[in-house]
């Protein structure tokens, strides 16, 4: 029997601070008939292609926007929503590489081989190269197409790099994380360079310059320079508010009084990130695209509670598969949508946004096969059913297998110890090990000194590995319901065998010395020749070195790194 133990925090004060009384009992949007994600002429009020802005944050908390009962002032973000549509049933995935994979391709991971963890700096591995992007499908209906910000989709080879992958402009970073100021970012002890790009360049001219600021700046730039005539598609996939936790002054200042320092900081790189919006939405309005924009705001995955983020009130944080990890900030903004100034509950997922973003453009999607989004347009737009009804998370065959996960407990048709998720209508199953599963409320209360600690924790017992749960009357995930609708928990293990049926195999290579930055002058980029292969099942062969004092140099650098790291984890244990 689960045992529940509440510090810090009473039913009072949950509902003094009104998350109970959220209206998460509405009817699910769902409808039984999938709608035709073939549609390619433009919707029937639209006379010439719009421009769309698709802005992308990273690692914000469900919790951590104004609308949501944050702390956190996001006044920009606040009122676009409240003009469009919300998007309260809106899932996205728990890390960086598998969102915006899914985003670009319109296929959940299991059909891109990205299934497992993210793309790592030295992996010789990047988002598959017969995949067809949006942006090229955008370029084809006569978009210019730009992406400014985070790529982190690989950049092994020269092929992999967002300006081969349908972006006419590219500036941003290719890793994960970097420094808001110089954007260095290490892999490991010593393993270190440079990674902000111009196009297929280092962008070596730009070191100290806010990274926020830059690409905001960079957008305005850009719709300056083109002509509103002309439809545009602009990915901004902002680097804020991932970690490290780095901000201007001025806006750590408004948040003086917040006792927990990673807060603070991190509530004040998400009211610049606000500002940054407002900035974005403000050049639109200047340079006469707004009237015929689609402004699309989305996060990535949850928020990382150890580096400032919020997820409350629901359970878990970044990389599980509670809803704390998936279930995302999402909201439209348009002139063009017909019924705004209103909150959907339609079911909405990451992989959606490239048939809605194609038909919009009037783009044509007969010649693309084996997508898993859908055209959610209608939905959004007119208040209509969404076609989607189910959602696959994820099935990662190589993440730690549950201890006491067996194919016995999964009905002798799913081995219960492998990570995977799937919601099917109103009911979410969870197998193997879905990650930190506690509750952790927000981190400004004048009773929280400072500790990220004063949680509430559920004990679900030694031998889990299946939970059940009504997500619909239940969306904080308190009652498991495995064991009394053990009907429910086989129809879900059937549908997970049936997606496990289509995957592909996961595309996790080993990492490869040749990446380091030292043998590309001290920046990240492409170390592979076009002449590389892809063995991705039976690993990645490393190529023959033409330059044997070279390879002899790697495999020294390689042992000195090794050594220094063995040191400095014995000195921290």
């Amino acid at each position: 029997m689960a045992v529940y133990a509440l510090t810090g925090f009473s039913l009072v004060s949950l509902l003094s601070f009104g998350y109970l009384s959220w209206d998460w009992m509405k009817p699910s949007l769902v409808a039984d008939v999938a709608m035709d994600p073939m549609e390619k002429s433009l919707p029937p009020t639209f006379t010439r292609p719009p421009h769309i802005i698709f802005i992308l944050t990273d690692d914000q908390g469900y919790h951590d926007i104004g609308y949501h009962g944050s702390d956190i002032q996001t006044p920009t973000l606040d009122r676009l929503a409240a003009e469009g549509v919300k998007l309260e049933n809106y899932y996205i995935q728990p890390i960086c590489t598998p969102s915006r994979s899914q985003l670009i391709t319109g296929r959940y991971q299991i059909h891109t081989g990205l299934q497992h963890s993210i793309i790592r700096p030295r992996q010789p591995n990047c988002l598959p190269l017969d995949q067809v992007t949006l942006p090229q499908k955008l370029q084809e209906a006569g978009y210019s197409t730009h992406m400014v910000g985070k790529w982190h989709l690989g950049f092994y080879k020269k092929e992999c790099l967002p300006t081969r992958r349908g972006f006419n402009t590219f500036l941003g970073s290719l890793t994960g994380n970097v420094d808001y100021y110089t954007y260095d970012n290490c892999d490991g002890p010593g393993i270190c360079g440079y990674d902000l790009h111009e196009g297929e360049d280092v962008a070596w001219d730009q070191s100290g310059k806010y990274s926020t600021f830059l690409y905001t700046q960079r957008v305005s730039k850009i719709l300056a320079s083109h002509s509103p005539k002309e439809p545009i598609f602009i990915y901004v996939a902002f680097q804020a508010v991932h970690t490290p936790l780095q901000s201007p002054k001025e806006y750590i200042y408004r948040y003086r009084s917040m006792g927990n320092v990673a807060r603070r900081k991190y509530a004040a790189m998400v009211t610049c990130m606000d500002e940054a919006v407002k900035n974005i939405t403000w050049a639109l309005k200047k340079y006469g695209y707004y009237d015929n924009s689609v402004i699309v705001f989305s996060t990535d995955n949850g928020g990382q509670t150890f580096s400032g983020g919020s997820n409350w009130p629901l359970r878990g944080r970044k990389g599980t598969y509670w809803e704390g990890g998936v279930r995302g900030i999402g909201f439209v903004h348009s002139p063009l949508i017909k019924r705004k100034r209103r909150t959907s509950w339609a079911l909405v997922h990451i992989t959606d946004w490239y048939p809605t973003l194609v038909s919009l453009a009037g783009g044509n999607l007969s010649n693309v096969q084996g997508l898993d989004g859908y055209d959610v347009w209608p939905a959004i737009s007119e208040g209509k059913e969404s076609p989607r009804t189910e959602i696959l998370h994820n099935i990662d065959p190589l993440y730690n297998h549950a201890k006491y996960g067996s194919l016995e407990d999964g009905f002798g048709i799913w081995n219960t110890a492998v990570q995977a998720s799937i919601r099917v209508g109103e009911w979410k199953l969870l197998t193997g090990d879905p990650g930190y599963s506690d509750w952790i409320p927000p981190q400004t209360l004048t009773n929280f000194p400072g500790s990220w600690w004063n949680l509430e924790r559920l004990t679900d017992g030694p031998r889990k590995s299946v939970w059940l749960f009504n997500i619909t009357a239940d969306p904080y995930e308190r009652y498991d319901l495995s064991e009394q609708r053990p009907d429910v928990v086989r129809t879900l293990l059937m549908r997970l065998v049936h997606y496990n049926q289509t995957a592909i195999p996961v595309r996790y290579p080993a990492e490869n010395p040749r990446a380091h930055p030292d043998f590309n002058g001290g920046a990240w980029g492409p170390w592979a020749s076009e002449d590389d292969g892809e063995e991705w099942e039976g690993g990645w062969e490393p190529l023959k070195s033409r330059n044997k004092k070279k390879k002899c140099k790697i495999c020294k650098l390689r042992s000195f790194f090794r050594k220094l790291n063995t040191r400095l984890m014995s000195n921290r244990i």
